[in-house]
């Protein structure tokens, strides 16, 4: 199983990119998956995740900007960014669990139990 990201960018400060996860198998079984980010020099950190019930959650840093969101039919998950910050500049990964995660594991967004990730997209945000 592959997950190939796409649509990350340069933008200035609020404008919107919307990157994309192409999955290699069917998203019926995808488990928890997620989108999550990492600058240079921090740690790796969850942004968004979406659990087999369609529940979304999200980083409070991005409540009210990002929507993440999966397409049954085209095997993709999708991040959508509006009022982009410089904050927000980082690579992004997506990732699948393909399995159930321990109880609170794709609410809080945790990094543990992903059996696949990207190769991730950079996403830059100017002043």
């Amino acid at each position: 199983v592959r997950l190939v990201e796409s649509g990350g960018g340069s933008v200035q400060t609020g404008g919107s990119l919307r990157p994309s996860c192409t999955i290699s198998t069917s998203l019926s079984d995808s488990g928890c998956m997620g989108w999550f980010r990492q600058a240079p020099g921090q740690e790796r950190e969850g942004v968004a995740t979406i659990d087999r019930d369609g529940s979304a959650y999200y980083a409070d840093s991005v409540k009210g900007r990002f929507t993440i969101s999966q397409d049954n039919a085209k095997n993709t998950l999708d991040l959508q960014m509006n009022s982009l910050k410089p904050e927000d500049t980082a690579m992004y990964y997506c990732a699948a669990s393909f399995a159930f995660l321990p109880r609170g594991y794709c609410q809080n967004r945790k990094l543990e139990g992903y059996a696949r990730w990207g190769q991730g997209t950079q996403v830059t945000v100017s002043s």
